[in-house]
């Protein structure tokens, strides 16, 4: 599943993130979603979450 779209987003989700800083490269980091923080119901280039690590990223994978 793509990260997109806020209903495939669960909090406790295992999920890889892309973060500000590693979106040109598109270095992805997993972590388990603790938060969500995009409010719409979908976002083009992935929805916005904070991981139980404290890393915030876009979803782009999520991890089954």
């Amino acid at each position: 599943m793509d990260g997109t779209s806020r209903k495939n987003i669960q909090i406790g989700l295992n999920v890889a993130v892309v973060q500000k800083h590693h979106q040109r490269s598109g270095t992805l980091t997993e972590g388990i979603v603790q938060r969500i923080l995009t409010n719409s119901a979908t976002h083009p280039h992935g929805i916005k979450v904070l991981l139980k690590s404290g890393i915030v990223g876009r979803v782009k994978e999520v991890k089954k």
